[in-house]
């Protein structure tokens, strides 16, 4: 994509990057109980890697037998080296403080190649499971706010040296750069909370995680722009999604990357794709047709956003195509960039780690 360096003020153009929607690989880690094709998660997040990907996503939602988004991704992060884990994790009906812990252990497990897709749906399900109100409309994005809030403000809670380990005085923390968040839900907050913290786990190695949302909720009275890092965005039909990346990105400015939202139908294993394209529609748009004729739509879809996450499907049929004939055209053409080894979430997305908020000027030094 095209861009303007916020230092030199000069337009500069790299190529962009494909993220892939796991959801349903390997549920229990061990025995994949679907007809996907995968037997475990691992040989499922390898072979996205394998393939080139640069980003695996978790989706999340109640499904007998499955461990959650967060929790598979965790698996993957030991057995994986280039490809970012990035679980959807609801910010309504769940714990700001455990959620930050789990998603800082995320990083830790992977090496820093976490993220964090912050969800808000409506579900009622999900909210007397536990014990609240349901919640909807725009006290959705209100809520999401404050999860993120709290989140990022406990990442930054530890100063990147207060662990200090002196075998000599026994001590393992520098208690001095700890540090309390203080945070309180603002006036109207429909369940209000505070959170005192410092968080239970030292600060993420990425020092902040980079946290995507739903383009839908990110802007003027709903979380704010720079509270997240990248945004999703969807649009009916492939044709108009090309048009909803660029509005998108006027509203929201360059300081936040953009990810294209496709689900994918592909000629394969002898059979048409529309004759595959049977399920109902998602609400993203879908492309059904060849792989050829999807590395020519990718290709001028990539000069326009910084990565396009794909929705198989059929995860080991479709990853199947995409490993053999689209990826590899992508990065011949240049419109894919290579996935780095023992690189982070933050550089794929050209983000430099930053300092915690809370650290004297004279401890960041070098950050």
């Amino acid at each position: 994509m095209s861009t303007i360096d916020d230092r030199t003020g000069k337009t500069s153009t790299r190529a962009g990057f494909l993220a892939i929607e796991l959801d349903g690989a390997g549920w229990d880690g061990k025995k994949f109980r679907s007809t996907e094709g995968f037997a475990s998660l691992t040989e499922a997040v390898l072979a996205a890697e394998s393939a080139g990907f640069h980003v695996a996503t978790f989706a999340d939602s109640p499904a007998a037998g499955r461990a959650n988004a967060l929790q598979r991704a965790a698996y993957a992060g030991p057995v994986t080296r280039t490809i970012a884990l990035v679980p959807e994790v609801d910010t309504v009906y769940t714990e700001p403080f455990h959620v930050s812990t789990q998603l800082a252990s995320l990083d830790y497990v992977s090496g820093g190649r976490a993220g964090w897709i912050a969800t808000a749906a409506e579900s009622p399900e999900a909210a007397a499971a536990v014990g609240r109100d349901t919640v909807s409309g725009t006290a959705l994005a209100q809520e999401a706010a404050a999860a993120i809030e709290v989140s990022r403000r406990l990442w930054d809670s530890w100063e990147d040296d207060a662990v200090i380990r002196d075998v000599t005085t026994g001590g393992y923390i520098d208690a001095d750069k700890l540090h309390y968040v203080d945070y309180e839900t603002p006036a109207g907050f429909g369940a209000p909370y505070s959170v005192k913290g410092p968080s239970i786990i030292p600060r993420p190695l990425q020092g902040q995680l980079p946290i995507l949302a739903p383009a839908s909720i990110v802007g003027a009275g709903q979380v704010p722009a720079d509270a997240v890092d990248a945004v999703l965005v969807t649009a009916p039909t492939p044709e108009l999604l090309a048009a909803e990346i660029r509005d998108v990105r006027h509203r929201l400015g360059a300081a936040v990357a953009i990810i294209g939202e496709l689900d994918v139908v592909l000629d394969a294993r002898g059979q048409d794709a529309v004759e595959r394209a049977t399920e109902p529609a998602s609400g993203r748009a879908r492309y059904v047709g060849s792989a050829a004729d999807l590395v020519d739509f990718l290709e001028p879809l990539l000069t326009e956003a910084d990565g396009v996450r794909l929705h198989p499907a059929s995860l080991a049929v479709e990853l199947d195509e995409l490993a053999r004939w689209v990826l590899p055209e992508l990065r011949r053409r240049g419109a894919l960039r290579a996935p780095v080894q023992d690189g982070t979430f933050r550089d794929l997305l050209g983000l430099p780690r930053p300092a915690s908020r809370y650290a004297h000027p004279s401890t960041t030094a070098g950050n």
